[in-house]
């Protein structure tokens, strides 16, 4: 019977192909005061990235702001210039309709004061071109009918008029107005008339003016 061989340690376990590969190479290692400095770099470059990146953007949103704040001022200056423009339009018309009321109120006044003015001052404007007509019509308010009468002859003595004279009251003309008819012609002087012509004129001229200022705007 055969006896067991002893175990030794003096034998070479290894494989021989692995006996036979080469020692690995040692990983080089890289000093802790390099990679300090190169984390310190990087993140200097991140932060100067990322200011200048804020920078940009709060440039940008500054610009949007500035623009936006320009827009709106341009609006409310637009607005404000309207509405100026507006006021001045309205102070403007009722200054003209406050000078108009004035006006006609005076004119009024004068009138019931001094009715006989008007009538004489347009019977001396057509008596001296009435040659050879037949024949001159007053009419006037009932009240004036004498002192028109005596006007009128009066001025003819010294106009050249030689034809008929003719005064009569009408108590429907006003006091102050009256009529100068002959043949082929006559003159009305009416205060209610006088006045609607100028308060057609005043109109035209509001409008006219404002019309103007809106081309002037741009509207």
């Amino acid at each position: 019977m055969a006896q067991p061989a002893r175990f030794t340690f003096d034998l070479d376990l290894e494989p021989r192909s692995a006996a036979k590969r080469p020692a690995p190479a040692p990983v080089p290692s890289i000093p802790e005061d390099v990679v300090a400095q190169l984390i310190a770099n990087a993140r200097e470059e991140a932060y100067a990235e990322g200011l200048k990146a804020g920078e940009q953007n709060a440039a940008s949103m500054a610009a949007q702001t500035i623009a936006a704040a320009a827009g709106t001022l341009a609006t409310q200056s637009m607005e404000s210039a309207k509405a100026l423009d507006a006021a001045r339009a309205d102070h403007h018309q009722q200054a003209v309709e406050l000078a108009l009321s004035v006006g006609r109120k005076l004119a009024l006044h004068l009138l019931a004061r001094f009715p006989l003015t008007e009538l004489e001052a347009l019977i001396a404007e057509c008596l001296p071109s009435l040659n050879g007509v037949p024949h001159l019509v007053i009419r006037c308010h009932p009240d004036l009918a004498d002192a028109i009468r005596d006007t009128a002859t009066a001025q003819m003595s010294h106009s050249g008029f030689t034809g008929r004279l003719v005064v009569m009251g009408d108590p429907e003309i006003r006091l102050g107005d009256g009529r100068l008819e002959w043949v082929d012609g006559g003159l009305v002087r009416d205060i209610a008339d006088t006045a609607r012509q100028v308060d057609h004129q005043i109109a035209t001229y509001l409008a006219a003016r404002a019309s103007s200022q809106s081309k002037e705007n741009g509207q």
